[in-house]
């Protein structure tokens, strides 16, 4: 019975929670920041994707205020772990360039580009590619091993 509840209460939060994000976006495009992170800040604490990556791009874009990298690591990190290709490039991006670390990671860029490509994302596979040319044949073997491992429970069909 306690299985059937919980499936019951997931199956009708969905569409709150979906409600709540769309409301995020429009309080977004009115540069309503701080209203936006008080609609979206319940749901990513419960884990919901959507609103960890929204929450990580204010963050690194410094909307309503001065950019905080690590936070926006933070929040790109959780959702990018939950499957998000948005969130998979936001990491890579933040790999690459040191954003929220104490240097830039190459290989663990190519990573999170990678797995956002296997994810669907539009511009992973060129983002892919633009980084391959950069890296040496040890960073992009120990970039597909990291794939490799992260693939297996990310994507476990693909």
């Amino acid at each position: 019975m306690r299985y059937l509840c919980t499936a019951l209460f997931v199956f009708l939060a969905t569409p709150l929670v979906a409600g709540r994000i769309d409301e995020a976006r429009a309080l977004l495009a009115e540069g309503l920041i701080d209203e936006a992170l008080a609609v979206l800040d319940p749901a990513a604490r419960s884990g919901n994707a959507d609103a960890e990556e929204m929450i990580g791009r204010i963050y690194s874009l410094g909307l309503g205020g001065t950019t905080d990298e690590v936070r926006a690591f933070e929040w790109h990190q959780r959702a990018a772990l939950k499957g998000h290709a948005g969130a998979q490039m936001s990491l890579g991006w933040c790999y690459e360039l040191g954003m929220g670390l104490p240097v830039p990671d190459p290989a663990r860029a190519f990573l999170w580009y990678s797995l956002a490509e296997i994810g669907g994302h539009p511009d992973a596979a060129e983002a892919v590619e633009a980084l391959r040319a950069t890296l040496s044949p040890e960073e992009i073997e120990k970039a597909h091993a990291m794939i490799a491992d992260y693939k297996g429970w990310l994507y476990p069909y693909r």
